[in-house]
C-alpha cells in the first residue's frame, strides 16, 4: 500500500475530494514524524509503536574489499506491531498449516526459502 492508496481509500470511504484527502494524509504523516522526533515514541493503539532506538558504533566490512570500516553510532526507527495487527497477521498462517505437507516430487521449503522453480524441467507443466 502506498500513500496514494491511502488517499484513494479516504476519498472512497468518506466521499472526500482528492486534494483534501492528500492534505489529511500528509498532515497526519507530518504530525507522526514531528512527534517521533520530539518525543522519541509514537503509540497508535491497536496498530503499533514507533520508537527511536540508538544503535552503537561498530566495525563492519566492505563487501568488495573486505576492508574493516567503522560505522558511527546512529539513531534509527523501530516499529513494534500492536496486538490486533499481530493477531490478524497470524491468521494468515492458519490456512497454510493444513497445506504445509510437501508433495513427494517437491522438497519442503527450508529456512523460509521458496521451493525451486521446476516449471522448465522435463515432466513439469
Amino acid at each position: 500500500m502506498t500513500k496514494q492508496d491511502i488517499v484513494r481509500a479516504l476519498c472512497e470511504r468518506l466521499d472526500m475530494p482528492k486534494a483534501q484527502a492528500q492534505q489529511v494524509v500528509q498532515t497526519t504523516f507530518d504530525a507522526l514524524i514531528d512527534s517521533l522526533v520530539q518525543e522519541g515514541r509514537v503509540e497508535l493503539r491497536n496498530f503499533g509503536v514507533f520508537q527511536i532506538k540508538q544503535r552503537q558504533g561498530r566495525t563492519a566490512r566492505n563487501p568488495r574489499t573486505g576492508e574493516a570500516v567503522h560505522v558511527e553510532p546512529r539513531s534509527s526507527v523501530s516499529f513494534k506491531p500492536g496486538k490486533e495487527m499481530e493477531d490478524r497477521v497470524r491468521q494468515l498462517d492458519k490456512p497454510q498449516v493444513a497445506q504445509s505437507t510437501p508433495s513427494p516430487k517437491q522438497p519442503a521449503a527450508q529456512f523460509g526459502h521458496a521451493p525451486p522453480n521446476t516449471a522448465s524441467e522435463p515432466g513439469y507443466s
